[in-house]
């Protein structure tokens, strides 16, 4: 125990030793869930500074937003996908520096899409075709509802993101990586010099980031994840700097492990509907534990998105039956 305890406090001084001399700040900030922070960052260059990520627009972001940003020049804001506690705060945060803001045009797209009523009050209809008790369907939907408060204001787009442009965050230059999955443009920032990646959702240690289907145009988030992993194995990342948890180094060795989890995940899934079985029922037998509302909205489009890879897998068969889609091993 104690060998492991002085490895983890040398690993972390590693660690906290490439942030400085990336000239990398984390701004952590709490979150009202099970995950409870998320890891923004900031850099000063030439002309001032890059901030990576906003967080959730509620009066307690705004309160560190305020302490960090104080007699700086922000001139960028880089926002990696849109989930709210990335995207939230960035239209106030713009405000309130007058930065840049940078995103993926997709991601720019689906926070205009998603996080608005006429996307909400459809929900409803999807979770009931996955077989949701009517109440768990409305109120799943208002949790998403809710979510509309802690993303506006929007803020304005100046600059979407493309695949393979290099941006500047602090002294160092990044090539932007596209790797759709826990969002579908979701993007990741690689630094070849220092084989640094800020990973954002995409690898995460400890915790596999949730992939879940969201009744949009993404037909099939979990087979994207699995390209973006394989993609991002090819630069064999020796620091990843991710946005939940501490930065850890062998990005390799985490996508294995991630890809291990999704395949041991799929094999479950398919023997759990070798008896037909609605989304709802299928998500029950796989998370046997009580779930927030908040937690089953991620539970059941997590659900779907494994499901959904089996059928395009030609590993199962969907069928609508009396308003509810069932799934069934073949």
């Amino acid at each position: 125990m104690e060998i492991m305890l002085i490895v983890i406090v040398i690993k972390e001084e590693w660690g906290n030793s490439m942030l400085e001399q990336l000239g990398i700040t984390t701004v952590t900030l709490d979150l009202p869930f099970r995950l409870n922070h998320v890891n923004c960052f900031m850099a000063e260059g030439e002309n001032g500074w890059t901030i990576i990520d906003a967080g959730l627009h509620n009066t307690y972001t705004k309160a560190v937003w305020e302490e960090q940003i104080r007699g700086k020049n922000i001139t960028d804001l880089y926002i990696t996908h849109y989930h709210p506690d990335h995207f939230g705060f960035a239209g106030r945060l713009q405000q309130m520096t007058d930065a840049r803001v940078s995103m993926s045009k997709t991601d720019a797209h689906n926070s205009l899409s998603k996080w608005n009523m006429d996307f909400i009050q459809e929900l409803p209809v999807h979770y009931e075709k996955a077989g949701l008790p009517l109440e768990m369907a409305h109120h799943i939907a208002k949790d998403n509802e809710k979510a509309i408060r802690s993303v506006t204001p929007f803020p304005t787009f100046d600059h979407y993101f493309t695949e393979g442009e290099k941006v500047l965050i602090g002294r160092y230059e990044y090539e932007v990586i596209f790797t759709p999955g826990h969002a579908e443009g979701l993007v990741c920032f690689y630094n070849a010099e220092k084989n640094v990646l800020f990973s954002t959702d995409h690898i995460l240690p400890g915790i596999s980031p949730n992939i879940s289907h969201w009744f949009g145009k993404e037909e099939n988030p979990l087979r994207s994840f699995f390209h973006s992993l394989e993609k991002v194995k090819q630069l064999d990342v020796e620091f990843v700097i991710p946005s939940h948890g501490r930065p850890f180094y062998g990005a390799n060795e985490r996508i294995n492990e991630l890809i291990k989890h999704h395949e041991e995940r799929l094999e479950e899934t398919l023997q759990v509907i070798t008896v037909e079985s609605t989304v709802f029922e299928t998500c029950e037998r796989l998370f046997r534990r009580e779930l927030s509302v908040h937690e089953s909205r991620f539970a059941i489009g997590e659900t779907l998105a494994h499901l959904e890879y089996l059928r395009q897998d030609g590993q199962c068969l969907r069928e609508l039956k009396d308003g509810k889609w069932y799934y069934s091993a073949n």
